[in-house]
């Protein structure tokens, strides 16, 4: 099988002795291509190339979340045909991490290594769905081209605790869980509609949902992970359905308290909860709307603010070696 392996030289847990075993043992199994990225979104680009050169028939992401999104975008960049595209396979090298894991891979990079190499020999994958974010038509966003998530998007508060992560990383700090509680509690003291919020959200065929102050939208569960403990924002959510949304239309002091409690306690079973939480499951088609520009990311992506943001749920975009 010819493979493409994309290795984010700058990946946070993974050193240049453990890249070298892993092209190694990849190798052995595979006639494999390796790239190194050089820039953001050249991740985008090397794949994109292999899906239309019509010989690569796997692409291997090292690296962390946002390489994974970087690829995914680019094996989809005409769009959705899992028969006809290369595969893809993964290998975690971020800080967190969360599409490896939910796809039930080991949270080390030697580890998912060797899961794959046993997916490979079993040939064993599984088709996933896929979140799908554009400009909303008629909007001043309409331009904006439209994008593809695995596991996350976020609208308003948790995409400026984002944006402010990535601010410290450009200065070189790392990418910690301390670093995020700390960003969590400056957006928290700087937001100033935390009490009213300006998200509407619509979708055909039901009622508005106003006033929304954070809007988490769901492909998968968990939704993040501290440590080695699982954060269930939308426990229903699946890479069999469509996508699932969390929506908080306040939060004071108190319901900060009580929605990040009930986060950390989440399960698979049991999720935030509440008279100012909103949870909707297997939304196919739906908007986000903001009366102010708010912070956007994707996959843990910053993407800068927008005031509207049209969603697609995709049920079965993609192959993945599992």
């Amino acid at each position: 099988m010819r493979a493409l392996l994309v290795v984010n030289p700058t990946a946070t847990t993974t050193s240049g002795r453990t890249r070298d075993v892993l092209i190694h043992a990849l190798a052995s199994d595979l006639k494999l291509d390796v790239a190194m990225t050089e820039r953001r979104g050249h991740a985008r680009e090397l794949a994109r190339q292999a899906a239309e050169d019509g010989e690569t028939e796997l692409v291997v992401a090292l690296g962390g979340d946002g390489t994974i999104n970087e690829v995914v975008n680019g094996l989809l960049h005409h769009g959705p045909a899992p028969e006809a595209l290369p595969g893809l396979a993964v290998v975690p090298g971020g800080s967190t991490n969360v599409f490896a894991r939910a796809l039930g891979l080991p949270n080390d990079a030697i580890e998912a290594t060797g899961a794959l190499l046993d997916a490979l020999h079993r040939r064993t994958e599984r088709t996933v769905g896929l979140g799908l974010a554009s400009g909303t038509p008629g909007t001043d966003d309409a331009g904006v081209p439209a994008r593809w998530f695995t596991f996350c998007a976020g609208f308003g508060f948790d995409a400026g605790v984002v944006g402010r992560v990535e601010q410290h990383r450009e200065r070189g700090r790392r990418s910690t869980h301390s670093l995020y509680v700390r960003q969590v509690v400056r957006q928290f003291l700087g937001e100033q509609h935390r009490t009213q919020g300006t998200i509407t959200l619509e979708r055909e065929g039901a009622e508005p949902v106003h006033d929304l102050v954070l809007s988490i939208v769901c492909n998968t569960a968990p939704w993040t992970y501290l440590g080695n403990r699982p954060v269930y924002a939308a426990p229903a959510a699946s890479f069999d359905t469509a996508l699932d949304v969390l929506g908080l239309s306040r939060l004071s002091t108190a319901a900060v308290a009580r929605y990040a409690a009930q986060l950390l306690m989440s399960s698979p079973e049991r999720g935030p909860r509440g008279r100012h939480a909103v949870s909707l499951h297997d939304l196919t088609d739906f908007t986000l709307h903001s009366q102010v520009p708010l912070p956007f990311q994707m996959d843990g992506d910053h993407l800068g603010l927008r005031t509207s943001v049209t969603f697609t749920g995709v049920r079965r975009a993609l192959r993945v070696i599992v």
